[in-house]
């Protein structure tokens, strides 16, 4: 079965639906990981991800676990369609050929933050000069939801949530309209 096409930017609904009030926010991790999709190793870092969403409170859709490519498009419309005010991939953001997660994502993004991926990449290399490698995009789809492209490594994810940490809640109060 083929994974629904993610939607071009000149398809998207103009107008946002309305969402029913929720008490909390949602989110959505996506693993792209052909290997851990196919069962020949654990994923490493998407329960790293989900604990560390759900240890700030937040409501998870159970995870995705997707092989490299159009898979990871379709994981992301599933997850923004539900109405998620954070979808985190892991893997795919390298330069091997299997890792299209970055192209997967750019077609979504209506508003695109390059200070979050520069600021990774930064925090990365103080530890690996692989970090500068991740291509990754953050930004906004549907002027509601954040998405984000984190390596797939134990490491880069760590110094994902760390810039999260710092600036997470200040761009999703932002989306929905609190003034700082």
């Amino acid at each position: 079965m083929t994974p629904p096409r993610p939607q071009h930017p000149s398809e998207r609904a103009s107008e946002h639906p309305s969402q029913p009030h929720r008490t909390g926010r949602t989110a959505q991790v996506i693993v792209a990981s052909t290997r851990a999709a196919g069962g020949v190793y654990p994923d490493r870092t998407g329960p790293v991800i989900d604990a560390w969403l759900g240890e700030r409170g937040w409501t998870l859709r159970e995870r995705r676990v997707v092989p490299d490519g159009d898979a990871v498009g379709g994981a992301l419309v599933a997850a923004v369609d539900a109405g998620c005010d954070l979808v985190v991939t892991t893997g795919g953001t390298g330069v091997s050929p299997h890792d299209h997660t970055p192209e997967q994502t750019l077609p979504f993004l209506d508003r695109k933050l390059p200070g979050l991926m520069e600021e990774l990449r930064r925090r990365g290399s103080a530890s690996t000069p692989l970090a500068v490698l991740s291509r990754g995009y953050a930004g906004i789809c549907r002027g509601r939801t954040l998405i984000i492209n984190l390596p797939g490594s134990p490491g880069g994810v760590q110094d994902g949530l760390g810039l999260l940490d710092d600036v997470l809640d200040h761009i999703l109060d932002q989306l929905h309209g609190v003034d700082h």
